[in-house]
């Protein structure tokens, strides 16, 4: 029976059990898709990552990503805490403060800066949508790898206070072709302007802890509609609190680019038994 390096990494956070869990094996070049996808199931985590070698000459590793129930091409959580994984393990080395990882969305550039590693996410295609689970808000549906609809609740309270009917959630999501839905809400805190959080059914995940691809969302969703203005290009974006948690996302978002970044620390560190 083969063992392979593993870690469970909170990712958005420097205290364990805080930010959102991510599961990293290490060195996963000889498992089959099969295989990733059953022990994606088993941890029940929103994504479990698999570190290989890359196939790219210009990349540091290859990244799989798995929900419970499928691949993606791109997630922002599983980047960063995959991404803290390799150079804790020693699987990948930084060059001058830099990282590129290829998955599904391309090679993608990483940077890490002191604590914090921030990903610059794939471009966002994104176009209107009518939601009429949330009325006259404004929606976005908004591609990044993941797909969300983006929704601007307008106040955090209501972002607080929303109880979401998670039935319709999912019939929103085949319909969409989407992932699932974000919504987010003004808290009037000039260091943590947005609450956000981020609904999956269809993929098995009911409230994603602290979502990367839904901060990207909401930054292209800003961009896109001019709300940036409000928040500035550099803002601090909080998440989790409803299910136990207290992600802190940073996004960076520029006219050609949206980042995102954040802490992360290793809450289990063993191998995983693979036949």
């Amino acid at each position: 029976m083969k063992q392979l390096p593993f870690k469970q990494v909170d990712v958005f956070t420097s205290r364990p059990f805080y930010g959102n869990p991510v599961a990293v094996v290490i060195g996963a070049g000889e498992l089959d898709s099969a295989t990733m996808q059953r022990i994606a199931a088993w941890t029940n985590l929103s994504e479990t990552t698999f570190l290989l070698p890359p196939t790219q000459p210009a990349a540091s590793y290859k990244l799989r990503i798995f929900t419970p129930r499928q691949e993606l091409p791109f997630a922002g959580h599983p980047t960063v805490g995959s991404a803290h994984a390799a150079l804790e393990s020693g699987f990948a080395k930084a060059a001058n403060g830099k990282l590129k990882q290829e998955c599904g969305a391309g090679v993608l550039d990483l940077t890490v800066e002191e604590s914090r590693i921030y990903v610059r996410a794939p471009e966002p295609k994104v176009k209107p949508v009518d939601t009429p689970l949330f009325g006259k808000a404004q929606a976005l549906r908004v591609d990044v790898g993941p797909i969300w609809v983006v929704v601007d609740m307008g106040e955090a309270q209501a972002v607080d206070e929303l109880a979401p009917d998670m039935p319709a959630i999912e019939e929103l999501s085949h319909e969409l072709h989407a992932t699932g839905v974000t919504v987010f809400g003004r808290t009037g805190s000039a260091a943590m302007p947005i609450h956000v959080r981020s609904f999956a059914p269809a993929h098995g995940v009911p409230e994603d802890p602290v979502c990367g691809s839904g901060n990207v969302s909401v930054g292209a969703f800003l961009r896109q509609t001019g709300l940036l203005k409000e928040f500035g290009p550099n803002y601090t974006a909080r998440q989790g609190m409803q299910v136990g948690r207290d992600g802190r996302v940073q996004v960076r978002v520029s006219a050609d680019a949206i980042q995102i970044g954040g802490e992360a620390v290793t809450c289990v560190d063993g191998k995983l038994r693979v036949d």
